[in-house]
């Protein structure tokens, strides 16, 4: 049981670092375009992503925005 909470506590150690990057990432590719370094790859594959969900895309970018507001609560 120890190791599983060790595990858990590198992994949300881990997210609470990479979230404020990958955040910034998709501001600065909204600002800069996708042909930024880096920023640019990010922007892209959130595109991707956004794209591979349909026309209801903002539709289920608000659901998760939603979702993630009330499971931080």
């Amino acid at each position: 049981m120890e190791h599983l909470s060790k595990i858990t506590e590198f992994f949300n150690s881990l997210v609470k670092v990479l979230l404020p990057i990958v955040s910034v990432s998709i501001l600065l590719g909204v600002i800069f375009g996708p042909d930024t370094a880096f920023v640019g790859d990010v922007y892209t594959n959130i595109a991707n992503i956004l794209s591979l969900l349909g026309e209801d895309a903002l539709l289920a970018l608000v659901s998760i925005v939603i979702i993630l507001t009330f499971l931080k609560k």
